[in-house]
């Protein structure tokens, strides 16, 4: 018998098109998100075969909720500060079912195309009430 030992590896690739230039890419903010406010299937992938962790993709909007200083889904109608627009998810974030909170990294200036956020984006609601300094092309 002749047995040969495989090693496997996997390394995912950023896939980013709404990223219309890489201003502002060297100076993301480092973020938690709250993790309960996103939903399946709308903000993130539930665990699947050979993924066994949720993922939320780059791009998401997202807003600050002001009592805990955590990161939501922006929601222009939401009252607990998500009504303002923060910024966009630059990478995807992988975290456990369950998992109350994730790490992430906000993208809160650069130059984006707006069409390619997942969902799409409405420049116009999202600068309205913004903090972020973002140019939507």
């Amino acid at each position: 018998m002749d047995l040969q030992p495989i090693r496997y590896s996997e390394s995912p690739t950023a896939d980013r098109p709404l990223l219309a230039s890489r201003h502002g890419l060297d100076a993301p903010l480092t973020i938690t998100l709250d993790s309960s406010l996103f939903t399946e299937g709308t903000h993130y992938m539930p665990p699947g075969m050979g993924r066994p962790h949720n993922v939320m993709h780059a791009g998401l909007p997202l807003g600050r909720i002001t009592i805990t200083s955590l990161y939501g889904p922006w929601d222009s109608s939401a009252t607990d500060g998500r009504a303002a627009f923060t910024g966009l998810l630059l990478a995807d974030v992988a975290f456990a079912p369950g998992s109350a909170h994730a790490a992430a990294a906000l993208l809160w200036h650069g130059v984006v195309e707006a069409v390619q956020a997942p969902g799409g984006l409405d420049p116009a609601a999202a600068t309205a009430a913004s903090t972020a300094q973002i140019h939507f092309v």
